[in-house]
């Protein structure tokens, strides 16, 4: 297993799948669920691209002319266009935001898109529906959405 995290170049571990892992970090308050889901496959051939940062800073200013924010996004959106396979969780405590829009922009991919969203996320309504109109796999917990991810690796 290869964990990748940004801003460091996009790497992966020969004949592995990528996976991207969109969701909820809300500035760092957000549970840590990228963690747990890669150290559930820490003995598989996979490759992690997590957007989660230890040196983010919420004071950066969120504009297109401030670099070190800027290319935080860039990362994000080279790595979700490039991945094998998109993960997206919603932790109900957080609005995330950008996970929504992250999930909008690939909702109709050709590639597996796997969507944790579980009771209590404040737009729960819309990502069921957008889940099912595009045929995305939807789970309600972490443990399942890391067992749906299993069956793509």
């Amino acid at each position: 297993m290869l964990e990748v995290k940004a801003p460091t170049p996009l790497k992966k571990l020969r004949g592995s799948k990528t996976v991207f892992l969109a969701g909820s970090i809300d500035m760092g308050k957000a549970i840590d669920w990228q963690t747990q889901v890669v150290n559930a496959f820490a003995r598989d051939n996979v490759t992690f691209w997590n957007p989660r940062r230890s040196d983010w800073n919420s004071t950066w200013r969120q504009e297109i002319t401030f670099a070190p924010f800027r290319e935080q996004v860039e990362w994000e959106l080279n790595a979700l266009e490039t991945a094998d396979i998109i993960v997206v969780c919603f932790d109900p405590k957080g609005q995330a935001p950008i996970t929504l829009l992250e999930l909008g922009l690939h909702a109709k991919s050709m590639k597996p898109v796997i969507v944790c969203c579980p009771d209590g996320f404040w737009r729960k309504g819309n990502v069921d529906i957008v889940a099912t109109k595009y045929h995305l796999d939807q789970v309600d917990t972490i443990e399942d959405m890391i067992t749906a991810l299993r069956s793509y690796i």
